[in-house]
């Protein structure tokens, strides 16, 4: 997904972005990708693909992304990220070794924007609370990781794992956090998706927060 900093705000070259997601979809074979990213293809062609608890349907040769049942409309930005996780999945198994953002291709140089998009307001807001952190969790269809004073397991795709770990602080210090992938997370994800998926796991949690 390409994106340029600009006044803190990542602007996303979404036309382009999806011209060359357009283009990998006519290429590939719909049902070998099926099997490398966990995606169901249907007896009419569609696929469906599990995001964050919610089930979509991707249309290959329309090359769109619509979420099952009667429900609004999905963004460019999310119908693309949708397409990337699909067309880009290598059906890698997981290597069962826990990364950070850092250790990810161009992670070093990205970092201090996941940081403000995710780790920042997760600590924020569930940082002097991290129970809360479990009980918003059932939004994205989340469990107890059992990790720091509390941590939050997700599936988002299902070949992505994101684990959020949060630390209560004390008197000296403040209250942490951190988000670990699984290290076969590269090839399904681009790095700056990696922020997407985060950022939208992020403001799901604290959104639901505020109702509980």
């Amino acid at each position: 997904m390409l994106w340029q900093r600009k006044e803190n705000q990542t602007v996303y070259n979404l036309d382009v972005a999806y011209g060359i997601v357009r283009e990998r979809l006519a290429r590939i074979d719909v049902r070998r990708q099926c099997e490398c990213s966990g995606a169901v293809q249907q007896p009419d062609g569609s696929v469906v693909l599990r995001y964050l608890n919610q089930t979509y349907h991707l249309d290959i040769p329309q090359s769109r992304a619509s979420l099952e049942g009667s429900k609004p409309a999905v963004s460019l930005r999310e119908q693309i990220l949708l397409l990337h996780y699909f067309t880009q999945a290598k059906g890698t198994p997981l290597a069962r070794k826990q990364i950070t953002y850092r250790d990810l291709p161009g992670g070093l140089v990205y970092y201090p924007t996941f940081v403000k998009r995710t780790i920042e307001p997760l600590v924020d807001y569930f940082g002097e609370r991290p129970p809360l952190l479990i009980k918003a969790g059932v939004v994205v269809g989340g469990s107890d990781g059992q990790m720091g004073d509390s941590s939050l397991f997700v599936l988002a795709f299902p070949r992505v794992p994101v684990t959020i770990i949060l630390w209560r602080g004390d008197g000296e210090l403040p209250p942490g956090g951190n988000l670990l992938f699984d290290a076969s997370i590269s090839d399904y994800l681009e790095s700056e998706d990696v922020t997407v998926v985060c950022e939208t796991i992020t403001w799901r949690l604290v959104n639901y927060a505020r109702t509980l």
